[in-house]
């Protein structure tokens, strides 16, 4: 499961790396809005990549969880 959450960070985080690289090495001589617009694009990866690689799954524990102590006794 961690490897799941910490593969699909990679993958966004390297098409956020992808977007700004093409941007501004390859799009921006084509067209400025183009490459602006890809860049915003790329600004809005990051969080969500990290809200992907932060969920919880199912069999996780969450840090607040005790051992087969349900209640909080």
């Amino acid at each position: 499961m961690y490897g799941r959450r910490r593969r699909g960070y990679f993958v966004l985080m390297g098409i956020c790396i992808a977007l700004f690289v093409l941007a501004w090495g390859v799009v921006r001589l084509w067209s400025v809005p183009a490459a602006v617009g890809m860049c915003v694009v790329a600004m809005v990866i990051p969080p969500f990549a990290a809200i992907v690689a932060n969920r919880r799954g199912p069999q996780d524990r969450w840090w607040d969880e005790r051992d087969g102590d349900e209640r909080g006794r």
